[in-house]
């Protein structure tokens, strides 16, 4: 696969998603090189570390679902001089595959073996909206727990807020710590709300509108997403090698057991 057939690739996948973002640094090459990629690694973020394994996986094209951004103060400089030392490109691409059909949040639901998607994940007016699924059998608020953990495979910080089974679950992977998420969740009758990121506002309001909160990690709960990227790219070249890289679960509260 040429680089520039990977390019020519996007808009299939992600559609009107791409012009939707295109000015505002959602998506695109950190370093581009033309060349033929056998070996595409993945990764959520884009850190010297996952730079590290992609070069330790021989690759020839790093994917990730975050830049390695502004604030993040000179480790995107950092990524760059090994990606042009080992001759590695490196694509990201961040609200697209939030809200495109195939991403984060649906990737995130099918891990869980959800039996029904309701509506997935969108942007309308300038605000992000959770994706809501349906089991057919209910959960116990501790099952959906180990569930999540499971595939998370890391803890995950759970508020038990009613007593109900759990069958209508929001879920808004990365950083939906936002109280307005959960609001949207409580009136589209969901028993509990999935994300990768909490604040005292979150836990508060949970409470508050009655609402089993689950938060696992910013990393994990988006990986899923960037490897249904990967995948649609190897159904059109599927001679390519995918490699998902492991990164460290840095944002875990405790020791996994």
């Amino acid at each position: 696969m040429k680089t520039r057939d990977f390019e020519h690739l996007l808009p299939s996948l992600f559609g009107s998603w791409l012009k939707t973002f295109e000015d505002e640094g959602e998506y695109g090459f950190t370093y581009r090189i033309e060349k033929d990629n056998k070996r595409v690694a993945y990764a959520t973020n884009l850190t010297p570390e996952t730079v590290e394994k992609a070069v330790q996986s021989n690759a020839d094209l790093l994917l990730t679902h975050h830049d390695a951004w502004d604030f993040l103060y000179g480790m995107r400089e950092e990524c760059v001089a090994e990606l042009k030392k080992h001759d590695i490109s490196h694509f990201f691409i961040h609200l697209p595959l939030d809200f495109v059909e195939f991403g984060t949040c649906t990737s995130l639901f099918k891990q869980l073996e959800i039996d029904e998607i309701a509506n997935y994940s969108s942007f309308k007016n300038d605000e992000e909206i959770p994706g809501i699924g349906t089991f057919h059998q209910a959960l116990s608020f501790t099952e959906l727990k180990s569930r999540l953990e499971s595939k998370l495979d890391e803890p995950v910080r759970a508020w038990q807020n009613h007593d109900r089974p759990i069958k209508n679950v929001a879920i808004l992977t990365g950083a939906g710590n936002n109280s307005r998420l959960i609001k949207f969740a409580k009136e589209n009758d969901c028993d509990a709300f999935i994300t990768g990121e909490r604040t005292l506002y979150s836990v508060l309001y949970a409470k508050f509108a009655g609402i089993n909160l689950y938060v696992g990690s910013h990393t994990f709960t988006e990986i899923f997403g960037v490897e249904s990227f990967g995948r649609k790219v190897k159904e059109s070249y599927p001679n390519i090698e995918l490699i998902r890289i492991k990164e460290d679960h840095i944002e875990s509260v405790e020791d996994f057991i």
